[in-house]
């Protein structure tokens, strides 16, 4: 059920929605007045149709407190327990609805019962969880009335066509904002970037390739140097210029291989450098790394720093 909640936001962010249920009555009043109001609503019925199969299950008023919990970051309301059973006796409970016999319930075994308050926690923590990226664009109560009248089957506030005009210029709205934060992101990770670096080069032991690569030897090895084409071993840990780590094999346990023409240019070039037994801090500028666009951990324009060591080439 997880599954199905995730990716609410998403979809909406990406306005690639699902189909939606055909809505046989359509209440012209009270009207929604604002985006704000409409987008909630819009996002309301969307989530609604998601959770429908779980709809006679839920508290509701348990389901709102659950996604304001999740907005407002507090600790989880229920039991890591609580959900796995929950959780388990909805799937079993569908699965009956449906017409069909759950694993481990014998056929014709009425499904187990429920505590609609905790179905409604835990169901609405994670629709909080999956709207957090816009929950300031969101009326939480607003969101709820057009999800109840979803799932309920009741009369709806806005028709298909509404809707699907509401979806569409509020995911470009989110979608320029969101390019217009990475690009204000991307150019202050540049200037701290350029300016950390203009000063790391005037360091003891900090070297610089003609590309704007910095590195320091910390153990030189004796073993033969990397191609481009060669595969190599490595452990490594990543962080960014504050400290934050955003992946490590030494926290894996376990080293990683793969191409050296593969990997990000400051990579290919850094290790290449490397003869086999060495170990090296490398700087990289974000036009050696990820660049503009950053990648999953790592912001726009920001620059890396690496701790690699080569254990062989394969």
């Amino acid at each position: 059920m997880k599954k199905a909640m995730r990716g609410v936001a998403a979809l909406c962010l990406a306005a690639v929605c699902a189909a939606v249920v055909p809505v046989t009555s359509f209440a012209q009043a009270p009207a929604l007045q604002g985006e704000r109001a409409q987008v909630s609503y819009m996002v309301g019925m969307d989530v609604g149709q998601s959770i429908a199969p779980v709809g006679p299950d839920i508290d509701y008023a348990a389901l709102e407190r659950g996604i304001r919990n999740a907005f407002e970051g507090g600790e989880p309301l229920l039991s890591e327990q609580d959900v796995a059973q929950t959780a388990q006796a909805l799937m079993q409970r569908i699965a009956v609805r449906n017409g069909q016999t759950p694993p481990g319930m014998p056929p014709g075994a009425p499904p187990p019962e429920v505590d609609r308050q905790k179905v409604g926690l835990m169901v609405g923590s994670d629709i909080g969880r999956s709207l957090q990226p816009i929950q300031g664009e969101l009326d939480l109560a607003v969101l709820v009335q057009g999800l109840r009248a979803r799932v309920e089957g009741g009369p709806v506030l806005m028709d298909e066509a509404q809707a699907d005009a509401v979806r569409q210029s509020f995911s470009e709205r989110v979608q320029k904002d969101m390019e217009a934060q990475q690009a204000q992101a991307g150019e202050k990770n540049r200037a701290e970037g350029e300016a950390f670096l203009a000063g790391n080069r005037t360091e003891t032991g900090v070297q610089v390739t003609p590309s704007g690569l910095q590195y320091r030897v910390v153990r030189q090895g004796s073993g033969r140097r990397p191609v481009a084409s060669d595969r190599v071993r490595v452990h490594y840990h990543g962080t960014l210029l504050d400290g934050t780590v955003f992946d490590s094999s030494y926290e894996r346990g376990r080293p990683a291989d793969f191409g050296l023409g593969q990997v990000i240019p400051g990579w290919t070039e850094g290790v290449a450098l490397m003869p086999i037994g060495s170990k090296y801090r490398f700087w990289i500028p974000a036009r050696l790394g990820y660049g503009a666009k950053g990648t999953q951990g790592i912001p726009p324009e920001a620059t890396l720093v690496f701790d690699v060591e080569l254990l062989d080439i394969l």
